[in-house]
């Protein structure tokens, strides 16, 4: 105990350890909904300034480890401390557990940035080496950030950058991509601050070449064909989603406001804007694909899909209405494969690993509707009114590559639905917008996201210009959209030529540190 204390002691009177942990804190400035998109240089810059790559080897790595824990440990705090909401809110826990839970999830994403300035720092043999080695290690840890336990790449760096002047080398790097430019431009920044003004050559060299790139649009341009798209926000409830008793009040109230307004040439609902199991409600659907047909349009909403000969639940997209613009009659049919169903699942919320122990602890691990099964990873587009919808459910939309990986070049739109409702009047659905336009920077499509109570808006990546409903009001919005037409670098080789560099980057290094070990003593 006397020892945990000595430590805990000296932590508080490190400077730089305090440094550290505001310089994590304050990138949450960087994200939506406050947009500060230079912050994350300078935050990144005092974090490499505690860790100094003068010190280098296996020596200095622990402490390096220590330094970027802290800042991760602020970075997350403050960037998802809107997750306490939903645990708060909805979890039944109490405040002390559900504090803990929180302190453990942050304490848990923090030992990515710790690994990556762990490894930059053991391996490197001086600032040049490590300039390069950081680069590379910070590229593994939020690759496996975005993978391990099915990954959360939330608030990667290069999000802050959706409303910056880097946000036009999206659609040829992607946000991975941008995530080390903001790396790199940090690292610089430090040089700066070192009285060290050759900036290093790789990022200046890489920062050139990307903008060159950048002002050649290539074949991304509008096409000649607009659409109209009515987004419909029913502002529901909670804890009302999944009553029973609530059904039909909520498919009411969903039929009420899209009716004066048919003459759109696309509707779209949020995720389970029709809470009953889509089997039970073929009468329902049956009505709405009649008169989407009638009126010449479709309309695409969330269900839940119960299927009770094989007991998979599918948390779905479908389309009723016309799939065609000349057709005659409604195509909707119950397991049609004009759908869409969700691939990856929001841990807790959607699934529970070892259900059978967590379960029973808390009403956290046993929310409604938390045993969906996983949709294809790979899945057609959603064909509605003879446009092609690009779908993402919910946090699906924050991976990158999974999105990427259904794209096709005669996709129409990035449609996207979620239910934010869990995270009440907090940021988290500010930064869940903010995350969605990167993916349409990315892939240069038009953006439509709905959602049961916002953000829902439209975005348009080559204008930069966005229309967006107000939060926590039942309304509609009809927005016009110009389709774009042409393939992005990136939709069509996403994080390849990235990796490539990183690859470089790596040998760089491990070339610098091979020759400093091999010069004679003297030297």
């Amino acid at each position: 105990m006397k020892t945990l204390l000595t430590k805990l002691t000296l932590l508080a009177k490190d400077k730089k350890a305090w440094l550290a942990l505001i310089a994590g804190l304050l990138l949450t400035f960087g994200y939506a909904p406050f947009q500060i998109w230079p912050i994350v240089f300078f935050s990144l810059a005092a974090i490499i300034f505690c860790i100094n790559p003068n010190n280098t080897g296996k020596t200095h790595a622990k402490k390096a480890a220590k330094y970027g824990f802290i800042f991760g440990f602020g970075w997350f705090g403050a960037g998802i401390s809107w997750v306490h909401v939903s645990i708060a809110t909805f979890g039944g826990m109490p405040l002390i557990a559900s504090l803990s839970l929180m302190a453990f999830l942050c304490a848990y994403l923090a030992l990515f940035p710790a690994l990556a300035f762990w490894a930059a720092t053991r391996f490197a043999s001086g600032p040049k080496s490590f300039g390069a080695l950081l680069i590379v290690s910070v590229a593994i840890s939020e690759y496996l950030r975005g993978t391990v336990l099915t990954g959360f790449p939330w608030l990667s760096f290069g999000y802050t950058q959706t409303d910056g002047p880097l946000r036009l080398l999206a659609p040829y790097i992607g946000e991975f991509g941008l995530t080390l430019c903001c790396v790199a431009i940090g690292f610089a920044l430090y040089r700066l601050t070192q009285k060290d003004f050759k900036i290093p050559a790789v990022t200046t060299t890489t920062v050139a070449l990307i903008f060159t790139g950048a002002n050649t649009t290539g074949s991304i341009h509008y096409t000649n064909k607009n659409m109209s798209v009515l987004l419909v926000q029913g502002n529901i409830q909670q804890h009302l989603r999944f009553e029973p008793s609530e059904f039909w009040t909520t498919m009411s109230k969903y039929q009420d406001l899209t009716r004066p307004h048919w003459d759109a040439d696309l509707i779209v609902w949020p995720e389970a804007a029709v809470p009953e199991i889509e089997a039970l409600a073929d009468s329902y659907l049956g009505n709405l694909d009649s008169a989407a047909s009638f009126n010449k349009t479709a309309l695409v909403t969330g269900i839940v899909d119960y299927q009770r000969d094989t007991k998979n639940i599918f948390n779905t997209l479908i389309v009723v209405g016309n799939k065609e613009r000349d057709d005659e009659l409604g195509h909707y049919s119950y397991l049609g494969k004009n759908r869409y169903r969700k691939h990856q699942l929001l841990p807790i919320g959607e699934f529970v690993p070892f259900q059978d122990f967590l379960r029973p602890i808390a009403p956290l691990f046993d929310l409604p509707m938390s045993s969906f099964t996983r949709g294809d990873k790979v899945q057609n587009n959603l064909r509605a009114n003879g446009f092609n919808l690009l779908p993402a459910i919910c946090y699906e939309i924050v991976f990158a590559d999974l999105v990427r990986g259904n794209y096709k070049s005669d996709s129409d739109l990035l449609f996207t639905v979620s239910n934010d409702a869990w995270f009440g009047d907090s940021i988290g659905p500010l930064q869940h917008m903010q995350i969605a336009r990167m993916r349409a920077l990315e892939l240069q499509r038009p953006l439509v996201r709905v959602t049961n109570n916002g953000v829902s808006a439209v975005y348009d990546p080559i204008s930069h210009t966005q229309q967006t409903m107000p939060q926590f009001k039942a309304a509609t919005m009809k927005a016009d959209i110009k389709l774009i037409k042409g393939d992005s670098v990136y939709s069509q080789y996403g994080n390849t030529f990235i990796w490539g560099i990183i690859l470089l980057l790596a040998a760089s290094g491990v070339t610098v540190r091979l020759r400093k070990k091999n010069l004679p003593a003297d030297e």
